[in-house]
């Protein structure tokens, strides 16, 4: 009996176990909260605090990381992946994936979404309701692409990064590593590694 253990009983640990049932690939699902008021999330049992996922390896063999912050997402996945859990990706199934994308362990592709042919996500990224991403993008670990972003062909997106709602990003981008694209902007340069830019056309704000 295959089993799903979700770290983080927020939102978008709704989102993930509502995925993770419509694929009908696990036959049970649990998480895991810091939060210590939360026994249930909907209907699903909440079995501990976050970093009891160690003592939990005999009973799940997959586990997903629904938290929020790229960097803290990314720090539980790879302790997940050392303690010798299944990342599964999740994909919804209203999203249209090319069959010539790859996407890594840990990334969830939500309701609406379009990922074009030749793409390649890397590990724990959430690619957003409604976002869309054009052919040929790379896009790196514990990214967010925000709802209703759009992403044009051949962008480079490094690890860490956000990219707020309502965002477009031209063809031919390259984002660095930990940077923020504040919601609604229009990004037609290339954008430095830790920097906050935004408006349209999108322009520096600040280091991060």
């Amino acid at each position: 009996m295959a089993k799903l253990l979700i770290l983080g009983a927020g939102g978008h640990g709704k989102v993930v176990a509502e995925v993770a049932c419509l694929s009908k690939e696990w036959d049970e699902i649990s998480f895991l909260d810091n939060d210590e008021s939360k026994s249930r999330l909907d209907w699903y049992p909440v079995v501990g605090k976050l970093d009891e996922f160690v003592t939990l390896r005999d009973k799940y063999d997959y586990a997903f990381v629904a938290i929020g912050d790229n960097l803290l997402r990314m720090r539980y996945i790879k302790l997940l992946m050392e303690c010798g859990y299944k990342l599964p990706t999740l994909i919804h199934p209203t999203a249209v994936v090319s069959e010539n994308t790859k996407i890594g362990e840990g990334t969830m592709i939500c309701v609406n979404s379009v990922i074009n042919t030749g793409t390649v996500i890397g590990q724990g990224c959430i690619i957003n309701t409604s976002s869309s991403i054009d052919h040929c993008c790379k896009i790196g670990d514990g990214v967010h692409i925000s709802p209703g972003v759009n992403i044009g062909g051949t962008v480079t997106i490094d690890n860490y990064s956000w990219i707020c709602i309502g965002s477009n990003v031209s063809n031919d981008i390259k984002i660095g590593n930990h940077s923020i694209i504040s919601a609604g902007a229009v990004v037609l340069d290339d954008v430095e590694s830790d920097v906050l830019v935004g408006g349209i056309p999108a322009e520096f704000i600040k280091h991060l």
